[in-house]
Formats: C-alpha cells, structure tokens, sequence
C-alpha cells in the first residue's frame, strides 16, 4: 500500500457565478444543454465543504463574466508548494482570459509565474494536463497541451517530466483518465492513451487502477483525493471496494452540472501545493513515449 498524496490539502476554486456554455470545445458540451445557476452553485458548494470536511483549504478565485469555462479550475494553472505557478496558455482563444485574473491572483497570493506563452504564441500548456506522481511530473500531451511544453516546464523548472500522449477526444486533458490516489496507485484509463504511451503507463504507476469504459466516462477518474479521502463523481462496486481497500474514505457527491461542460471535481479544483522536492534534475529532463 502507498503512503498518502504529498499534496492536495490546499485548493484554489473559481465560484459557477457565470458558468454557462457559450461554445463547443469538447465532446460533453452543448450550447442547448445549459446548466442551472442555482443547482451548480449548490453542487460547487457541496465540493467545497467537502474538501473542507476532509482537512482541506479552499481558497476562492472570482470568475471573470466574460470566461464561462473558468470555473474549471484546474487549468488557471500550474502551482507548487514552494510559491511557484506555470500559467496555463490555452489551445483555445475563448478561455484565454481566464490567465489575466489567474496571473493576478497568483502574484496577490506570492506566487512567482512563468509561462510557456502566450495569446496564442508559444506552446500551448494546460495545467489540468499535469500532476505530480512518483519521480516526474506526469504531463498529458496532444489535444490541449503540445509537447514543447513539457521542455519548457522541465527546463525552467530543473525536474523531469514525463509525458503520455492522449489520442481519445473524450479524454482530452489528463485529469481525465489519469488520477494519483496515493504514492503508488492512480486510476487509470489505457484507451485514453496512444499505443506507446499506454506501454509506458506501467513504468510510470507502479499498481495501476484500471477504469472501464463506463467508469472513465462517468468521470470516476476526475476526483480529488484529499488527504486519506476522495472525492468522486461517481464510484461503481468494484471501484469503491478496491479504494476502501487502499484505506480510502470515499465520497460521492452529484457534480453532474458540470458534468455539461466535460468537467468533474478534479477540473474544479486546483491542488497548490505540489512538491517537486523528489522530481528535481539539473537542466531538466524530458522523457516522452515515442
């Protein structure tokens, strides 16, 4: 058994006050299927207490009215527990935004920013394609983040990365099929992944959790662990016994409001304190599947 998350007790949230769907840029989203205000409010809420209850932070970043999306905030950016952030530089232009009130509120907060660019020049890098696991910062690569970035962040960072390209539309960013549940487990979704980078997921989790398809897309793997609790969306029999077993508290809570935008609880909430204390390399080091 693994010892528990090195982070995920300090947690920054962007409030659903002006969540809706203005554009389609992923396979779960619909301009006709809007959410309601009231119930998502309840729902975000609902995530937050919860983190709370689990001996958890949550601190809240007001969401710009012209940025739907930013309620989703596990890709305002990238942030460590030594005061650094990687801001987040978008694929696509509706959401660019979101940056200018996430680089203000990280440097209010102490934060040191780097980016790897910005409005559109430069490599796109999304921080809901990064999580500390193991001896690498794991970086998801191929539909939101392109794979100059993970250069970027190894060399500016001096630690090694470890990317895995993501080939399924519907698993788009990698909190999706990728979630660390402690220093040796992560649920795991294989068909998310290239054919290379699927091989390499081994080498990577040393006692991989396997998702079905209909576990993965009920978005059973886009949950935060919180100390020796985790949250999730959905938890089917087989999921919640293997999780229990691992000494797991499990909590399912309804986030299907945000389910209409193609997010769960790990795309609303952001982990600040990541460690890269035993991920360090000088000069960095970037170790790609093919």
């Amino acid at each position: 058994m693994g010892q528990p998350l090195g982070w995920g007790r300090r947690n920054l949230m962007v409030r659903p006050d002006h969540y809706r769907i203005d554009y389609v840029i992923n396979p779960y989203m619909s301009t006709q299927d809007q959410p309601d205000p009231k119930l998502a409010t309840k729902q975000w809420e609902s995530l937050r207490q919860a983190i709370v209850d689990a001996g958890g932070t949550v601190e809240v970043l007001d969401q710009r009215p012209d940025s739907p999306d930013m309620v989703y905030a596990m890709n305002v950016g990238l942030a460590t527990a030594d005061g650094r952030a990687m801001l987040s530089h978008m694929r696509f232009e509706p959401r660019r935004k979101e940056s200018l009130s996430a680089a203000d509120w990280f440097t209010t907060n102490g934060f040191t920013l780097g980016r790897t660019g910005t409005d559109g020049v430069g490599p796109h890098f999304e921080s809901g394609d990064a999580f500390v696991f193991g001896d690498a910062l794991v970086v998801g690569y191929g539909h939101r983040s392109e794979a100059l970035a993970l250069k970027h962040l190894a060399t500016e960072w001096n630690i090694r990365v470890r990317g895995l390209r993501i080939a399924h539309e519907g698993m788009y960013h990698l909190d999706l099929p990728f979630c660390p549940v402690d220093s040796t487990h992560a649920m795991v979704y294989p068909p998310a992944f290239g054919a290379a980078s699927r091989g390499r997921l081994e080498q990577i989790v040393p006692e991989p959790i396997v998702l079905t398809d209909e576990e993965a897309f009920a978005f059973s793997g886009n949950s935060v662990v919180v100390g020796e609790t985790i949250l999730m969306p959905d938890c089917s029999p087989r999921l919640r016994e293997i999780l229990t077993g691992l000494g797991l508290r499990v909590v399912v809570l309804d986030l299907s409001e945000f389910h209409k935008g193609g997010g769960s609880a790990r795309c609303m909430t952001n982990p600040l304190d990541f460690d890269l204390s035993g991920i360090g390399v000088a000069g960095g080091e970037v170790i790609l599947p093919d």
